[in-house]
């Protein structure tokens, strides 16, 4: 088994045809195509229907680990780069959609001037989404609300983020407030998020601790969808503070809700395995961010390191809701 095998099976999974992996990889369709086969004959196992160049269940088994060894085959090659010359490199970093929107600038920007070569691919997404690409390796790192499940990855809480009712300023349903309870959302008709989905079960939890039933309004999945809804005039709902950007508060109001946990946002890695060093130098930029309080968007806190401690082979937070 050779690494062009893996990186052909690979090509061939993401560009979903022999032709457009060899034009990836530059190279003819006649040399993928052979990689496969032989990747094939040495695993006696079919990875690719043909036609349509879609995995078969032991093609996604091999690809999943396919990630995992070219993953460290290039952070082998960057780490020994790194101790000869500047760093360089490619990282893939997952982030939540809400929290995306203010780390990817001042992260670019920090990168650029401390290690201009290194290149990031940012891919936004929600925890379900990311989670298990940074599982299977098609990422190195991920910024991700709490809990995060799998004992495959570790999680470093990073920052305390207010759950506030977002309300339009010229169809305020509670004007001159600037809290809520419980109570009163329950007489509210909301945009929610759908049935099923991290931030749905943590705010369904909040609320079945008081015996209260939301009224949905429309349940969609995706803090992003929802959030747009609201600010296009649809109703009201319940988001992560950093929904709504600095431009549109003149227009819409958030409101704290008195009862509700804040959400944990933190840094998720693979459980096994050394980050690359380009992976360490991102890794590092994001906590410096994250101990920043100044440039936080509203509604967003640091976590001090003291309050967090090691627990189960995770980093977990001590004496604070994981909501």
């Amino acid at each position: 088994m050779e690494l062009r095998h893996l990186q052909a099976l690979v090509a061939v999974a993401e560009h979903r045809s022999f032709s457009a992996a060899a034009d990836a990889l530059g190279t003819v369709q006649s040399n993928v195509s052979a990689h496969v086969a032989r990747l094939e004959r040495e695993l006696g196992a079919t990875l690719i229907e043909r036609p349509g160049g879609r995995l078969t269940t032991e093609g996604d088994i091999v690809v999943s680990r396919a990630y995992r060894v070219l993953g460290e085959v290039d952070a082998l090659t960057a780490d020994i780069g790194a101790l000869r010359q500047e760093l360089a490199g490619t990282v893939r970093c997952g982030m939540i959609g809400t929290i995306a929107r203010w780390v990817v600038p001042a992260l670019l920007s920090d990168l650029s001037e401390r290690h201009p070569k290194l290149r990031l691919v940012v891919s936004e997404g929600s925890t379900a989404v990311l989670e298990p690409a940074l599982s299977s390796g098609r990422l190195d790192l991920a910024l991700l609300s709490a809990p995060v499940p799998t004992r495959e990855l570790s999680f470093e809480p990073l920052l305390q983020e207010d759950v506030v009712l977002v309300v339009p300023v010229d169809n305020d349903p509670f004007p001159g407030c600037d809290t809520v309870n419980l109570q009163q959302l329950g007489d509210l008709d909301l945009l929610l998020p759908a049935n099923g989905t991290p931030f749905r079960s943590e705010i369904d939890a909040t609320f079945k601790r008081v015996n209260i039933a939301l009224r949905p309004l429309a349940e969609l999945d995706g803090v992003r969808l929802i959030a747009s809804l609201v600010f296009e005039g649809y109703g009201p709902a319940i988001l992560p503070a950093t929904a709504v950007p600095d431009h549109l508060r003149s227009r819409f109001r958030s409101l704290r809700i008195d009862g509700m946990p804040p959400r944990t946002v933190g840094l998720a890695e693979r459980s096994r395995g050394l980050p690359a060093a380009p992976s360490r130098a991102v890794i590092d930029a994001i906590r410096r961010l994250a101990r920043i309080a100044d440039p936080l968007p509203l509604g967003l806190r640091p976590i001090e390191p003291e309050a967090v401690t090691k627990a189960e082979g995770s980093l977990r937070i001590l004496g604070v809701p994981n909501g």
